[in-house]
């Protein structure tokens, strides 16, 4: 069996999966692609070092399912990748919560049950990689997206605690913050919640742009898929990777405000222990 990492990839039928998965191919790493349909990864070649699985990361029995067949084929998982999800755009109050729960269980909670199918066997490896595409939508937030960011910001929350506990263990976690690329994110692979609320027309105007803009990304997946790659190959990699100009720039901005934030009203936050009463008279 190849020396080169293992990796496991979930959502590879398009996107940054399918970049990756085509990647890793084109360099000769073991990879497991895997699609809630198979005949989805008919793109891929037949390779003995390729294995296709059918998956869908809200449904328990498929995860354990395509764990068991990995590690039957090349006895060990080094990298977990955490891809599969998918957007819903729309306002707040004009969301459709059935649809909104759908993905909150594809986007955290898939992620959740497919590292914990996982974990116990990196353990025993004393090594791992997981690498969550969470976005630049898990840091910052703009209006009709509310709910895509809370399942990303609930990514965010969630690995970056494991990260403190397994790595201790040898497994390190990277959050994956992408900003602008060219996949079907806001494409096909997103839902539209109806505007239906006059009093929003401003957002209303914002949601319009989002759904034009599909296909004319600034951001390569062919070429964040070669990031992801060294990602993993790192010694200690980071926990927060953004990718994408846009990550950075808007992020940065974001975190620097959020700093001065807290300075300005710092007076406020250290006093309120007890013998702290002068200060509110």
């Amino acid at each position: 069996m190849s020396k080169k990492q293992v990796w496991f990839i979930t959502g590879t039928t398009s996107g940054f999966g399918r970049a990756l998965a085509e990647e890793l191919i084109k360099q000769d790493y073991p990879v497991v692609a895997t699609g809630r349909k198979i005949e989805a990864l008919d793109y891929l070649p037949e390779k003995d070092n390729l294995l296709k699985v059918t998956l869908d990361v809200t449904k328990k029995e498929t995860i354990d399912a395509a764990v068991a067949k990995s590690l039957e084929k090349f006895g060990r998982i080094d990298v977990l990748v955490n891809n599969a999800g998918f957007g819903y755009f729309g306002i707040m109050e004009e969301s459709d919560q059935s649809a909104v729960h759908r993905m909150m269980d594809t986007n955290f909670w898939g992620a959740n049950d497919m590292t914990l199918a996982v974990l116990p066997h990196m353990r025993k490896q004393k090594s791992g990689r997981i690498l969550n595409v969470t976005s630049r939508g898990g840091l910052t937030t703009m209006e009709t997206l509310a709910y895509y960011h809370a399942t990303k910001f609930a990514m965010e929350g969630l690995f970056q605690t494991l990260r403190k506990e397994v790595e201790p263990l040898g497994i390190f976690v990277t959050n994956i913050e992408p900003g602008s690329f060219r996949t079907d994110w806001a494409g096909r692979s997103k839902e539209n919640a109806e505007a239906e609320i006059s009093d929003y027309a401003a957002a209303h105007k914002n949601l319009e742009r989002l759904n034009t803009y599909s296909g004319t990304q600034a951001g390569n997946p062919a070429l964040a898929a070669k990031a992801f790659i060294k990602i993993a190959q790192l010694e200690n990699p980071p926990m927060h990777y953004l990718m994408g100009k846009d990550a950075y720039q808007i992020s940065k901005q974001v975190f620097e405000e959020a700093l001065q934030e807290f300075e300005e009203y710092r007076e406020d936050s250290e006093h309120l222990d007890f013998g702290d009463d002068d200060y509110w008279k």
